[in-house]
């Protein structure tokens, strides 16, 4: 039996699918190469955006003033082994670069009562305000990715079972927590208390006041009065 018979017994409409199969193929290919300009590239992806609508959970009246901010950027090198299992097998290394935020501001809402004093001619007036205080980091999503990451056999085998959710989550907590701890020895705290008091300043003098006093820090405790024992006569 040859070649031609065969061809011959096919049904005639099963050679018409086989040809008009070969010919898409022929076309996608054509057109994700980019061989036919009229033909648009069958191989392009195009992102649907399916997300619901933005729900408003709360508002919170702010009385803080942002002093100071600072941007950082860390290098987070985190790795994860088995005690008696070489890497190769099992363990993961990931280097990831965190990038964020951390504001320094002074909360001008709780001021206690007598922390404002305004003299009677009202041309000067003493402010004493609290420490300023750091925010939470805030990342940069656009700006933090991961470098690199190696992991084992026994890894990546869960990796194609599950998800990195929870990696992914723990590298920018670290990051952050690294950030927020690097902000900590910064002068951020004293930058925004300058900038607070000079704010203050010239807010309080295009008012007309001449002499403005602004320090931070609580108020100085009120001294205890200790009632004095007397000696008993003798």
């Amino acid at each position: 039996m040859n070649t031609g018979d065969v061809v011959s017994r096919t049904p005639w409409w099963a050679r018409v699918v086989v040809a008009l199969a070969g010919l898409m193929v022929l076309v996608l290919l054509l057109g994700g190469l980019h061989l036919l300009p009229g033909l648009p590239n069958p191989f392009a992806e195009r992102t649907n955006d399916r997300s619901g609508p933005v729900l408003l959970k709360s508002i919170q009246d702010m009385s803080r003033y942002e002093g100071a901010s600072g941007n950082f950027e860390v290098v987070v090198d985190l790795q994860k082994d088995a005690k008696y299992l070489p890497d190769i097998v099992h363990g993961e290394r990931t280097l990831y670069v965190g990038a964020g935020s951390v504001d320094a501001y002074v909360d001008l809402g709780s001021l206690k009562s007598g922390a404002v004093t305004v003299s009677d001619d009202r041309t000067s007036a003493a402010i004493r305000l609290p420490h300023a205080a750091l925010e939470r980091t805030s990342l940069d999503p656009e700006h933090s990715y991961v470098v690199s990451q190696k992991r084992g056999l026994f890894d990546r085998v869960g990796d194609f079972f599950g998800s990195d959710t929870g990696n992914a989550q723990k590298l920018s907590i670290l990051a952050a927590q690294k950030i927020q701890d690097a902000a900590k020895k910064t002068e951020l705290t004293t930058r925004a208390e300058a900038n607070t008091r000079s704010m203050l300043q010239g807010m309080l003098t295009s008012l007309g006041f001449t002499r403005i006093s602004i320090s931070f820090g609580p108020p100085p405790a009120t001294p205890t009065q200790h009632p004095s024992t007397a000696s008993p006569s003798s």
